[in-house]
């Protein structure tokens, strides 16, 4: 209607002089069509802005999230490492919004589960606070597999929940202790904590908790605003990702470093465990190109994975999706997903790896490594059922890396 009324106006127009050139003659309706949509895309563009950074402040309200939790903590509901620093000498603080995903909402190095209140069950609660070694036992079997060595793991908990070392873990305590252990993240800081592949654990309090920062993410590549991403072709973005990598030695060092992660989360001390979002955004290294997980909230035990994708009614195989990465097959005479799933961990870390440390390898490694790669990235099935070979291409893969740069200081 507004460029119909202007272009209607330009229309009735007409000059008094006929020796004089119309200053309006120059504007067809060509012009006033592109005029038009130019004001449509910003005004499009201003509103959808606003509303992405509306939706974005709503969720970073590191303020409240504070209020809240130390509200719990002064009224004696919960209690955490952490919680003095926070609520009483004010030594800890929630800084800049790390994402906008609701489920990791304040930056680093705080993060949060989702927003949804503790889940502590009193009982629960009781067996933590009496530190009955017996029963922490007997839930963890409710998350992890029963040959994983759970009396280790449940003196580690016991250690953590006893966050002012006073010998004994308190109502509070034990409540806060139950809520993390539902988060995968935090489970696995606890499975790993020898290992350097996961930031340490800091301190928490309530459902609340702190690890180490993790400087450099994603694992390769530029993190741009959606709105640029959509203009950027997808050959011209796969260049930008390789031109902010590290050197090929440092590549080759972060990844061992995903390789040892697959080997040490698959039968490890406390079971295994399955990789369900292998993308670059979930990973990351230090200064030293050490490896670190980022997100491990879709790094599953797989005794949990399991049980839940039972009870997923399903008509087809792409049904039975767990994450981005965790498919299994559908079983169309009950219409029930199978809890095998089809890729192994190997296979898609490789996949995640093969165009980040292909790029720049040197020519002796390049032929063997590309070799090795796509024989991995070909694995299929459960791990049980390929086990040797899974060994022997995971063993093959550090070896070729490491020979290369054992003897550097990259090393």
């Amino acid at each position: 209607m507004f460029s119909l009324a202007i272009s209607l106006q330009l229309t009735n127009f007409r000059c008094e002089s006929g020796s004089q050139k119309c200053p309006f003659a120059r504007f067809s309706y060509l012009h006033m069509k592109y005029l038009f949509f130019s004001w449509l895309a910003v005004f499009v563009g201003s509103w959808v802005v606003y509303v992405e950074y509306s939706s974005y402040t709503e969720l970073c309200r590191g303020h409240e999230c504070r209020n809240s939790i130390c509200d719990k903590y002064r009224k004696g509901v919960i209690d955490g490492s952490a919680c003095s620093s926070l609520c009483e000498k004010e030594t800890l603080y929630l800084g800049k919004c790390f994402t906008a995903k609701p489920n990791s909402q304040v930056g680093p190095p705080v993060k949060t589960s989702p927003p949804v209140g503790l889940r502590a069950n009193p009982k629960r609660s009781l067996c933590l606070q009496q530190a009955n070694q017996r029963n922490v036992s007997g839930e963890s079997k409710m998350v992890l597999e029963d040959q994983a060595n759970l009396a280790d793991l449940a003196t580690h908990v016991l250690s953590v929940a006893d966050a002012n070392k006073d010998g004994h873990i308190s109502l509070p305590e034990a409540r806060s202790t139950w809520a993390l252990l539902q988060l995968n993240e935090f489970l696995l800081a606890l499975v790993l904590q020898d290992r350097e592949h996961t930031p340490k654990l800091l301190g928490f309090c309530g459902d609340l908790y702190m690890m180490e920062k993790v400087p450099n993410s994603p694992l390769y590549g530029i993190s741009l605003p959606w709105i640029v991403e959509v203009w950027i072709p997808a050959g011209l973005r796969r260049s930008m990702d390789q031109w902010f990598t590290p050197s090929w030695p440092h590549k080759a060092k972060i990844s061992i470093g995903l390789l040892e992660l697959v080997e040490d989360i698959f039968h490890g001390t406390f079971g295994s465990f399955l990789m369900c979002d292998v993308s670059t955004a979930t990973f990351g290294y230090n200064d030293r190109h050490d490896f670190k997980v980022m997100d491990a909230r879709y790094i599953i035990p797989e005794a949990t994975f399991q049980e839940r994708i039972r009870q997923q009614r399903c008509d087809a195989d792409e049904d039975c999706l767990y994450g981005t990465d965790c498919l299994t097959s559908c079983d169309l005479t009950k219409h029930r997903c199978t809890p095998e799933v089809t890729r192994p961990n190997l296979a898609k870390a490789c996949d995640t790896l093969k165009d980040y440390i292909l790029q720049g390898a040197p020519s002796d490694v390049s032929e063997e490594l590309e070799k090795q790669l796509y024989a991995c990235i070909a694995l299929k099935g459960s791990v049980e059922q390929m086990e040797m070979e899974h060994s022997l291409i995971l063993n093959n893969l550090k070896t070729l890396l490491w020979k290369k740069i054992s003897h550097t200081k990259d090393s």
